[in-house]
């Protein structure tokens, strides 16, 4: 991937410009840590850059940034730029290109998030990004209460690095939370979940709720469940605690999933007509969220006489020929009262007991 990189600033240096990659690349790479997309910064203007790559796509061009995939890799090349205001607490009103790295990385938000390489491996670090990197610690570039009014989306950001970096965020940032905390709740929902995916779904989890709580940033994002999250063992897990479908966005797969493990929450998650209409899955993340084995539910299930209406030993068109009758709701009936009884070992699934237990009962 690194590779791949340098061979991009290699292009775009050939053709006169300058170019670096930028930010959590270059932050992962320093601590050890893979990374997927790679932030590549330029003096270069999107229009250039179309000229250099014709196959770049220019959606938020207007942003001065475009993305360019080579190799199957993902590359965010943004021009060297100025912010001049911002829209809502979040955008720029305007920005202005410029011919400057230290001027264009100062806008940015954290210093360890500054650190850049060139070309050939150089490190370029005006901010002291790579001593904060030493230091574990999470620090604004610049004012932190004056960067959360430009961009209070970073409140959120910073508890996500503090969290799944393990660091500690700077005296400056925990005196300006609690000061700009009340911008969140200008943000969209879609992009508060998106930060709050990274956190919840991060194996430092633990952490990140808890600096959540610590700031009580459960009002402004509309949490009141927050405190009641004791088990993580996964996201769903813990949005299917917070159950907020009425507010953040989901899709419907998502929405049907945290329904039906808030459904089977007060259930017993090792009765077996539980597990076999609820499945698998549901049952083992509400049984997480209530302390119970994984591997007993496993187990359970797997043991399972049947685990769908296909393992049915007998069809629907059998049963209608025994009691010649014609399709209806009376089908239905009788599939939930045999798979229930084969469930509870009352009834074997085999065809001709089946047919014996409908012909004496219906």
């Amino acid at each position: 991937m690194l590779e791949t990189a340098k061979q991009v600033l290699d292009i775009i240096t050939t053709h006169g410009y300058k170019a670096y990659i930028v930010g959590g690349f270059v932050r992962d790479y320093l601590l050890g840590i893979d990374s997927n997309d790679i932030d590549i910064n330029t003096n270069a203007t999107p229009k250039e850059l179309q000229d250099i790559f014709s196959d770049i796509d220019l959606t938020s061009a207007e942003y001065g940034s475009v993305t360019l995939i080579v190799n199957k890799i993902r590359f965010e090349i943004t021009t060297f730029r100025k912010d001049i205001g911002t829209v809502n607490h979040r955008k720029p009103l305007e920005i202005e290109y410029i011919d400057d790295l230290y001027q264009d990385l100062k806008r940015r938000d954290f210093t360890v998030n500054t650190i850049c390489m060139d070309k050939e491996g150089e490190i370029i670090d005006f901010l002291d990004g790579r001593s904060d990197l030493e230091k574990r610690v999470i620090r604004t570039v610049g004012d932190a209460k004056k960067r959360f009014e430009e961009d209070s989306l970073r409140i959120l950001r910073a508890i996500r690095f503090s969290a799944n970096l393990d660091f500690d965020l700077s005296e400056e940032i925990k005196e300006a939370i609690p000061k700009t905390k009340h911008l969140l709740t200008e943000l969209s929902y879609h992009r508060k979940k998106e930060e709050l995916d990274k956190i919840f779904a991060h194996s430092n989890v633990k952490k990140g709720i808890e600096l959540l709580l610590k700031f009580n940033l459960d009002k402004e994002l509309e949490l009141p469940r927050l405190k009641e999250i004791k088990n993580t063992d996964s996201l769903i897990s813990v949005w299917s605690i917070l159950n907020v479908v009425d507010i953040y966005p989901f899709n419907n797969s998502e929405k049907e999933l945290i329904e039906n493990i808030n459904k089977v929450l007060p259930l017993d998650n090792l009765a077996p007509d539980v597990l076999y209409k609820y499945g698998l899955y549901v049952n083992s993340v509400a049984g997480a969220i209530k302390g119970i084995s994984k591997k007993e539910i496993t187990e359970t299930y797997n043991n399972l006489p049947i685990q769908s209406k296909k393992d049915l030993d007998i069809t629907s068109e059998e049963i209608m020929s025994i009691l010649n009758r014609e399709p209806g709701k009376y089908l239905n009936d009788i599939y939930c009262d045999i798979e229930k009884k084969i469930l509870y070992g009352e009834l074997d699934n085999n065809n001709n007991s089946i047919k014996a237990y409908i012909v004496a009962k219906y």
